[in-house]
Order: structure tokens, then sequence, then C-alpha cells
């Protein structure tokens, strides 16, 4: 694996820690920096803040067919297209028709390029960074000469600090994204400070039930189920295993307590539990829940042996592990399962003129 020597650990932690904030809606495009036509470079400027994101548009993409639209939040010391690279998120969305966004962290809001998801001010709806990742999904949506996005299928996905800023927009944008993925990640405001961030990397975060109960009175009048699919590395140095527990536990709480007592999750007792073996690669146990319905809300993949990185990655990106499971197509696999309730997606495409006309297509995925 790339970057993971122990001898970066310290580097890690202090990368998950240091930032500041900007402020100022426009959607400014810039010249593409990367990978040919289909990759453009935007600058967002909004009330919380600015922030420069990137497109992937796929091969073969048609105005007027709405598609879903991945959001990808890099984890510190990481850019946009390095993240690309080590997802390979981009071929997916080739192979499966959807629009891929990737915001980047500003060196002047954090010298680490981390998102700041450990302050306050960064953890709650119409605020800093995450109002800023949803003005930036909202723009995407209001460019109809571009994209025809399906409201009903916003998704986000992170890794490290990426993935603690995907479950705080989870929390504080239910009406956006319809399920989240968690890689290597925290639960809901498992740090509040810089220190605890250190604290939260090595032994984990709070009670997830107590962060669960937060978590939904984030949400508000917006509470529901946010389906999660969470991976980690047993042998992740940099942010301890625990946390991805905790990310599976908080949820299990918000999501009880979202659809009335009527989701029941026992953390050790999900509903089924699958092994698999990447010939030549890592072993993994898939944990799955379901509702009384059936319908699978949560998944949780703990890779054996594996490090702080994106499993099934590709060598060409940092922090990716290519001998572990395929997370990019097991998150697009589980998003797939879970569109945004229709009351949610018509609260978000009133403000939205992706709203006035689509037809949905996105591709199909093959059984695993």
């Amino acid at each position: 694996m790339r970057r993971t020597s122990s001898g970066n650990r310290q580097r890690i932690l202090y990368l998950l820690v240091f930032c500041t904030v900007v402020g100022l809606s426009i959607h400014i495009p810039f010249m593409a920096r990367a990978s040919g036509p289909l990759w453009q470079q935007y600058l967002y400027n909004g009330p919380a803040g600015s922030r420069t994101y990137f497109v992937y548009t796929p091969t073969h993409y048609q105005v007027g067919v709405a598609v879903p639209l991945v959001v990808m939040l890099h984890g510190c010391s990481q850019t946009a297209t390095d993240f690309a690279a080590g997802t390979q998120m981009n071929q997916l969305a080739d192979q499966y028709h959807f629009i891929v966004v990737y915001p980047q962290q500003a060196s002047t809001s954090n010298p680490y390029l981390c998102w700041n998801w450990f302050y306050p001010a960064n953890q709650s709806r119409g605020s800093g960074e995450p109002a800023i990742i949803a003005g930036i999904v909202q723009s995407i949506e209001q460019q109809t000469s571009q994209w025809t996005i399906d409201a009903r299928r916003i998704y986000v996905a992170g890794i490290s600090a990426g993935a603690a800023m995907a479950v705080t927009l989870g929390a504080t944008y239910p009406d956006i994204f319809a399920a989240i993925g968690v890689h290597s990640g925290f639960e809901y405001q498992a740090a509040t400070t810089p220190g605890d961030v250190v604290l939260a990397s090595r032994y984990g975060g709070p009670s997830p039930v107590e962060q669960g109960q937060l978590a939904y009175e984030t949400m508000g009048e917006l509470a529901r189920i946010v389906p999660t699919i969470v991976f980690h590395g047993t042998d992740d140095t940099f942010i301890d295993p625990i946390n991805g527990d905790q990310v599976v536990q908080q949820w299990m709480q918000t999501d009880m307590l979202a659809s009335n007592g009527t989701y029941q999750a026992d953390f050790h007792h999900p509903t089924s539990t699958t092994t698999g073996q990447v010939p030549g690669g890592h072993a993994y146990t898939i944990y799955a829940w379901n509702d009384a319905n059936g319908s699978e809300v949560q998944e949780y993949w703990r890779v054996d042996g594996m490090g702080h990185s994106w499993s099934g990655g590709s060598y060409n990106g940092s922090y990716s592990d290519p001998l572990g499971p395929n997370a990019s197509l097991a998150m697009y696999t589980f998003f797939l399962n879970h569109a945004l309730p229709c009351y949610c997606s018509m609260m978000w495409m009133r403000s939205s003129r992706s709203a006035r006309h689509w037809r949905p297509y996105w591709g199909r995925i093959p059984s695993q």
C-alpha cells in the first residue's frame, strides 16, 4: 500500500486536525486541468464560503437523461484528482452512467487539505463546509444545460476526514443525500476540537448511542432513515477500527429514532453475515442489517489486514489498496438500492430547475 507506513501515523493524526473557513452563489467554470474534456473544474461561491470542485461527466452522457450524482470527498493531503485516480469512481461512472463531483478542500482553509468536520461550525445545517458542499450539489442541479440530475439519487461518500464529512452531511442534509458511504471515518461529532480528533483516532469517539441522538436532533423535522455503507480495515493504525463500529452503531440509533422505533437493529446480531476473499488479497466480512420489511438499511465491510486505504482502489492514487474488495463498486451498488423518499426530494427540488423535466436512467449493476 502507498503512504501507509507506521512512520506516517503521527502526520496523519495532525492532518486530521488543523483548519479555518472562508466565506460568499455563482457557478464559475475554469479550464479542465486533468484527464480529458469530461473532467471539468469549477469554482463555487456561496454565503458559507468558496471551494473548487471537479465534475466528471461520463462518455456518451446525454443531457435530459436524469442520472444519479455521487459526491466524493477526499481525505487529508489528497486532492480531487488524486482521489479520483485512487477510487476509480470515474471508470464506474462510464460503465453505469452517473455524474461524479469532487469538492476540493482549500489550503487556505486547512493547510493539510483536511475537511474541517471537527469544528461545531461545520457540524450543522446552513453553515460552514456542509453548506458549501450542499451548495455545490444545488449548482450542479441548476446547470440543466450540462447535466440532468435525478434529485432522488444523490449520494455522498468519502475517506478519513472526507468520510467524517459524509456522516455530517447525512445528518445535516438528509433531504439531499439519499444514502452515504463512510470509508475509514468517524461517527457524527466524534470530535468537536482538534485535540478530540487525536483521541477519537486512537480510542474512538463518544458513546454512539449519544451521538446517534445528536445526529437525530440535528436532522430536525427532516429526520428519516439514512441508509449507510461503511468500510474499515482491521489494521488501520491511523483511525482505529473501533470508529467503523461506532459509525454503524451511531446510525442504528439515529435511524431507530428517525423511524419512530420501527427500525430496530442489533449491532451484535446482523441480519446476514457474508465472508469473502480477494484472490491474492484480503479476506473480508460483510455484515448487513435489514428493516422490518426485509430491505437492507446498513452494510458494514470489515477488511482483514487492510490499513488506512480505499479498499480495492488503484495505486495510481494515494491511500488505496488494490488487494481489498472493490469499495467503489460496493458503494454504488448499495446506493442504487436507495432513493430519496418523494417528500424529501420535492422539498429539495423546489429550488432546483432540474425538476422541470427529466427522464431517469442509470446503469444496471451485475449481481454480486
